[in-house]
């Protein structure tokens, strides 16, 4: 992936909708050779697709919460029942493996309190073999950006 590449993808990260020939003269090509790479970067998986960003709250989740998860046991077998049972939870938007302390942070979207907690006893509890679950609620977002930074 060269600098212009790279310029593609940040003018599509900052606008999706972006026509190829506005995105042609965003990054200073003519529209032939841009449409080959934006081509190029799809096939090889650089980008993996395009979506729509949404507000929460509009959409009825206003409530945003990061839920930290240490596993008691560490096994493989543990591992991937985690993993794939949480795959499947809707309200989890993201899961990461972490260091330190916890083992996974999940993002998840929520209409409620009550939501939240059906989400906690019927979601997260049956999946079993969690040893402590810590849970901070998001009250405002200071940055959300999805443009990578400027490599070079």
């Amino acid at each position: 992936m060269d600098s212009k590449d790279r310029q593609i993808i940040r003018a599509l990260q900052k606008d999706g909708r972006m026509t190829n020939q506005e995105l042609a003269e965003t990054v200073n090509l003519s529209p032939s050779p841009c449409l080959r790479r934006l081509r190029n970067l799809e096939n090889s998986g650089a980008i993996r697709g395009f979506s729509v960003d949404v507000d929460p709250k509009t959409y009825g989740l206003p409530i945003t919460v990061f839920v930290r998860i240490r596993l008691e046991r560490h096994n493989e077998e543990d591992v991937r029942h985690f993993e794939s049972r949480v795959q499947t939870i809707d309200e989890v938007l993201e899961c990461h493996v972490l260091t330190g302390a916890m083992d996974y942070q999940l993002r998840v979207v929520v209409a409620s309190l009550d939501a939240y907690e059906d989400f906690i006893r019927n979601r997260i509890h049956p999946i079993g073999g969690i040893a402590s679950i810590d849970t901070s609620f998001v009250y405002g977002t200071v940055k959300k950006t999805a443009v990578f930074p400027a490599l070079g």
